[in-house]
């Protein structure tokens, strides 16, 4: 991916239109780092800590159970061509060697979301599981680092020129070391905004994408999981069916991030025989949602989305109608939740590492003890291996290439080995594994999302 020169020259300034300044002088990466300190200074985190009653009410809410009509949203204005096609990022240019090597832009990014999981969101993960919401504070804070423009083309006000599949995987990978569920909660909106960058018409970009580059941005989310047994996503049981100049979609959503206070969602259904992507503005009627608190990923205030009788126009079909799109859509999802267990993972490496070398049994540290580090050292291998397949993905999806088979084999082994992983992660504390005051207990439970979410976020 190569971010625009404008967007690097400006850097980031927090209160600004993405946190974007042109009267700094400084290199990218020092403008990046120091934008993100003066947000850390802001007491960011102090006001997340003064949310603790709204919060607490909240997941009283949550944890009880609520079943309401989708947030009212707001009125998108209809502009641009229907009908002509959209702008769409190209091909990532490469040299043909096989080089995993982040480019400097993309390093300079990582470093930004890095320093962002570490400062504002590591610290906030503990009471937003608690509570089932991601501080809105921290949400604000996310806007400032331009996640919710990250795979928009430059000429759409976004920030990248190329295909952005590859960058992505990297700050997923960053944000969830900070937490999964906040990571999730904060990808939510660019993974739609992604989409129509990848898909949209000229209508559906010109209609949509101006509030996703603005100030305001709107909470949005993809909805693709489904609660049935054994559940296909790429034969979902929601239903689409042509009536007059539109659709009307019936069906049943769950694991949709933020639903609640969503204003746009991303709906796969089953037209013709063949899955395919609609667009579905929350102030549609027959619109329901409902809590779906789960074991883990909690803090992105998964939901079930109810669809009776939604009635969408013509031109809500995101991409194609033939499956192509909505093929992609699943794949780009699955590497999301590769590169969200690689972060967590290797939240979970660190911590353990840090914990095996200072916990000391029998007068030394219990690293000593060879079966203790050599779950350390399996946990460190199988991490590697996970990230290894994941970026080959990431690469072939950013430069347009077939992924299909690549991205399958890292969403096995991600979902295999990351669980493997917070399990151990948890055996190696022992008694402190099992407990709150370690966040060892949080990622474990996370991890065991991997290889069930489907079409939450994408990259």
């Amino acid at each position: 991916m190569y971010l625009t020169a404008d967007f690097l020259k400006r850097g980031f300034r927090p209160g600004g239109r993405h946190g974007l300044s042109s009267t700094e002088s400084r290199d990218p990466i020092g403008l990046a780092v120091a934008g993100l300190n003066r947000l850390a200074r802001s007491e960011v985190i102090d006001r997340l800590g003064l949310r603790r009653q709204a919060e607490q009410a909240v997941f009283t809410v949550t944890r009880n159970g609520f079943r309401t009509a989708t947030a009212a949203g707001r009125q998108f204005a209809r502009l641009g061509k229907r009908g002509a096609p959209g702008t769409h990022p190209a091909a990532t240019r490469t040299s043909g060697l096989f080089d995993l090597t982040p480019t400097e832009d993309e390093q300079m990014l990582v470093d930004v979301v890095g320093e962002f999981a570490a400062e504002v969101v590591r610290p906030a993960a503990a009471e937003a599981d608690a509570a089932c919401a991601a501080p809105e504070a921290l949400l604000r804070a996310s806007l400032e680092i331009g996640l919710p423009i990250l795979g928009v083309p430059e000429a759409l006000g976004g920030i990248s020129e190329d295909r952005s599949a590859m960058a992505g995987t990297l700050v997923a990978e960053a944000l969830a070391r900070g937490d999964m569920g906040l990571a999730v909660a904060a990808l939510a909106p660019g993974s739609v905004a992604t989409a129509l960058g990848l898909w949209g018409t000229d209508a559906q970009q010109q209609t949509y994408l101006p509030a996703f580059t603005g100030d305001d941005v709107p909470a949005a989310a993809l909805a693709l999981t489904e609660p049935t047994v054994l559940f296909d996503p790429l034969s979902p049981a929601t239903t689409a069916r042509r009536d007059g100049d539109g659709y009307v979609l019936d069906g049943l959503k769950s694991a949709v991030v933020r639903g609640a206070e969503a204003e746009l969602f991303v709906v796969g259904a089953q037209l013709d025989g063949r899955p395919v992507l609609f667009l579905v503005e929350s102030s549609t009627e027959g619109l329901s949602v409902e809590a779906d608190p789960s074991m883990g990923v909690r803090a992105a205030s998964l939901t079930r989305l109810g669809l009776t009788g939604v009635r969408v126009p013509a031109d809500a079909v995101l991409g194609d109608t033939d499956g192509t799109a909505y093929a992609e859509c699943v794949r780009l999802s699955r590497l999301a939740w590769c590169a969200l267990a690689l972060g967590t993972g290797q939240a979970v490496l660190d911590y353990v590492t840090a914990y095996v070398n200072e916990r000391e049994a029998f007068g030394e540290p219990i690293s000593h003890r060879q079966a203790v580090a050599f779950m350390v050292a399996d946990i460190a291998i199988e991490l590697q291996a996970m990230r290894l397949v994941t970026y080959k993905a990431a690469s072939r999806a950013a430069r347009g290439e077939d992924f299909a088979r690549e991205v399958a084999l890292a969403r096995s082994l991600c979902a295999e080995k990351g669980m493997r992983i917070g399990l151990d992660g948890v055996q190696l504390l022992g008694g402190h594994g099992f407990v709150k005051e370690h966040p060892v207990e949080r990622w474990y439970r996370d991890l065991r999302a991997v290889g069930i979410m489907e079409g939450t976020v994408l990259v």
